[in-house]
C-alpha cells in the first residue's frame, strides 16, 4: 500500500507522513531461540507416537486418532507458522499520519487499526543492526505474559499478534522518531 491506499481512511486535515510494509518472506524473531527447539521436541514426539502406534499390530484405532491433532500442531509449530506469518505480512501495510498510526491487514481476515498518536501510552523500538526493526505500540508485557493463556498459537506467529505494532519495518528509528514528533505536535 502507498499513501493513496490509505486516503479513504484519513480524517479531515490528516496528512500521511510515512507508509511502509513489514519485511517480506520468512523471518526469525528473538522468540525462535526457544520456540524452534520446543517445536522440534513437540513435533518429533508426536510423530514418534504416531509411527509407534501405526506399527503396533493390535493398537486401538483411538490411539492412532489421538495423536493426529498433536502431529498437526507439531507440523504447524515446526514450519507452518513461518509460512502463515510470511503470508499475513505480505498483505499488511502501515501508515503514519500527523494524527494517527494506521495498520491495514488483508489476510487472513481484513482488519484496520487506527491509533491516535496523542493517546499512545507507550512505543518501544527494537532495532536490528541493519536499521530494520519493530515498533510496539502498547505497554511492554512480561516475557511469559506476552504468551498469555488466551493467545494460543497466535503467540507463535508474530504477524497475528493482537498487540499493535509496526513489525519488521525498514529504517525503524526514523519512523519511531516521526511517531514521537507527531505525538509532540498533537500535544502542543
Amino acid at each position: 500500500m502507498n499513501a493513496d491506499d490509505f486516503r479513504s481512511h484519513l480524517l479531515a486535515g490528516e496528512t500521511v507522513l510515512w507508509t511502509g510494509q513489514p519485511a517480506q518472506g520468512l523471518m526469525l524473531t528473538g522468540r525462535d531461540g526457544l520456540l524452534i527447539p520446543f517445536s522440534l521436541f513437540w513435533g518429533g514426539f508426536a510423530i514418534f507416537w504416531e509411527s509407534t502406534v501405526a506399527k503396533a499390530p493390535k493398537a486401538p484405532a483411538f490411539m492412532a486418532l489421538f495423536g493426529v491433532p498433536f502431529v498437526l500442531v507439531g507440523l504447524y509449530l515446526i514450519f507452518g507458522r513461518f509460512l502463515v506469518d510470511a503470508w499475513v505480512r505480505g498483505a499488511t501495510s502501515y501508515a503514519l499520519t500527523n494524527q494517527r498510526i494506521l495498520i491495514a491487514r488483508q489476510r487472513p481476515t481484513s482488519s484496520f487499526t487506527a491509533i491516535d498518536v496523542d493517546r499512545l501510552t507507550d512505543a518501544t523500538l527494537t532495532e536490528r543492526t541493519d536499521g530494520s526493526g519493530t515498533i510496539v505500540l502498547a505497554p511492554a508485557t512480561a516475557f511469559l505474559g506476552a504468551w498469555g493463556a488466551n493467545r494460543g498459537l497466535v503467540a507463535w506467529t508474530p504477524s497475528l499478534d493482537p498487540i499493535p505494532k509496526l513489525l519488521a519495518i525498514a529504517d525503524a528509528r526514523r519512523v519511531f522518531d516521526q511517531i514521537q514528533r507527531a505525538a509532540r505536535g498533537k500535544a502542543a
